[in-house]
């Protein structure tokens, strides 16, 4: 790996220009003498689609203590929106978002225009999230996990070195999702790239962050906070092997009129089925997933925490 020097990173907008200067980059790793001739060098892929803020930074932080080359992908997907208006609406910070990634020592962005990333537009060929994009998220937005999956497949493909380094791609627990759908599809699909969950940054408020939180207004801001108290109450629980009683938790979700829950689900971590709730009163043992969503306002906010029986 290399330190981290903050300054600006090289900015590429096409696919061959992505290759070639990672190559570059990962040649020079190679030949640095610091790095030890027993280790391959190794590149870190951060995909995100802009409007960056310190849980991105986290990311590429993450990516920066354990790889030698560092790789941030900024693309706007049109694929995973479902209005015309929402895809037009979302914030493009590019400046601010180099600033940002040049603070933790990121060697290289790829930031394409739409025609680069579908040069034929809007792909025939699509992955499919089938059972497990279907639900929680996926019954909300229709779709949208076809198209995460389709551009984080041409991304990573995009960005992979060569077979002589080592191959890791960042994504947030945050969107615990999102996360198992790409690990799923990386297991599947048997690509070469080792999938990292990076633990969810909050605000001092312990609201997680997130680009939408923008939009928020001060007092919708403060009812946003019942999510997170939600979720601590049913970790809470949890740790002290109690009934999870979810009646109460979404009694304290419900006293907030400007919060619309869409789902509020305690899952198996890895298929994501549902669990606790099945057995809401009985003693809490194990591992499991806690997942929120909700509206606020006219923002959507989705949460989630671990819980793990004391």
């Amino acid at each position: 790996m290399t330190e981290t020097i903050p300054g600006t990173p090289r900015l590429v907008t096409t696919a061959g220009e992505l290759r070639s200067a990672g190559a570059e980059l990962l040649h020079r790793a190679a030949e640095n003498p610091r790095r030890g001739a027993a280790r391959r060098p190794s590149l870190g892929l951060v995909p995100t689609m802009g409007a960056l803020h310190a849980g991105h930074a986290a990311l590429a932080a993450a990516a920066r203590t354990t790889n030698d080359v560092v790789v941030v992908t900024i693309f706007v997907n049109p694929l995973q929106f479902g209005e015309q208006a929402d895809l037009d609406r979302y914030p493009r910070t590019l400046e601010a978002d180099l600033e940002l990634l040049g603070a933790q020592g990121v060697d290289l962005v790829f930031a394409p225009a739409a025609d680069e990333v579908y040069p034929d537009g809007p792909p025939q060929v699509r992955l499919q999230a089938g059972a497990l994009g279907e639900k929680l998220e996926g019954a909300f937005r229709p779709g949208h996990f076809d198209g995460m999956l389709t551009v984080v497949a041409k991304l990573l493909n995009l960005g992979a070195p060569d077979a002589a380094a080592d191959y890791r791609a960042y994504f947030g627990r945050k969107d615990a999702q999102q996360l198992a759908l790409v690990k799923r599809m990386v297991r599947d699909l048997n690509f070469p790239v080792d999938i990292i969950g990076v633990p969810t940054v909050r605000d001092a408020d312990g609201l997680a962050l997130s680009s939408r939180n923008r939009f928020l207004s001060a007092d919708e801001r403060v009812a946003a906070l019942v999510l997170q108290r939600a979720l601590g109450m049913l970790r809470e629980r949890a740790e002290r092997n109690e009934p999870l009683d979810p009646d109460s938790v979404l009694a304290m979700i419900a006293s907030e009129p400007a919060v619309s829950l869409e789902y509020l689900e305690v899952v198996d971590p890895l298929s994501l089925e549902p669990l606790a709730f099945a057995c809401a009163n009985t003693p809490f043992t194990g591992t499991a997933l806690a997942l929120v969503a909700a509206r606020v306002g006219p923002v959507r906010l989705i949460d989630n925490m671990e819980l793990n029986g004391g």
